[in-house]
């Protein structure tokens, strides 16, 4: 059956390009990488923003900005006028590390990609992108 084989296929290469970018990365996290992504789009944001970008609870998102910021990729600052509103923003650091981290992934997935024709490349993501519906 279809969705059987691409369900085996899907999950061997998601779980391979997971171990692999997380030993590469270290000691960045591919969930720290992802914040580093968002924040560069449109820094800086409330940690409340993160929620709908990362599928994940408030308290996680509390614990992996904790360790961004102990790490010194993320600084954190008081909104001026509302105390009570925490803004996150990219320091050089982050820059430095989002910059590294893009440039691995990047090279993974090209790795991955070499195997197959161009032609099959763009195939390969227009079908993606007709399964993910976009």
């Amino acid at each position: 059956m279809i969705s059987e084989d691409f369900t085996r296929v899907w999950t061997k290469l998601s779980r391979e390009w997971k171990i692999n970018l997380e030993q590469t990365l270290a000691p960045l996290t591919e969930g720290q990488l992802n914040v580093l992504e968002l924040l560069l789009e449109s820094q800086p944001m409330k940690p409340s923003d993160l929620i709908q970008y990362l599928s994940t609870t408030p308290a996680a998102i509390t614990t992996l900005l904790d360790r961004m910021e102990r790490g010194g990729l993320i600084a954190r600052t008081r909104d001026e006028n509302d105390r009570r509103i925490v803004w996150i923003s990219v320091t050089e650091k982050g820059l430095s590390e989002a910059e590294r981290g893009r440039g691995i992934r990047n090279g993974m997935i090209e790795h991955s990609l070499d195997r197959i024709s161009a032609h099959n490349q763009q195939l390969l993501v227009y079908l993606l992108g007709k399964v993910a519906n976009s």
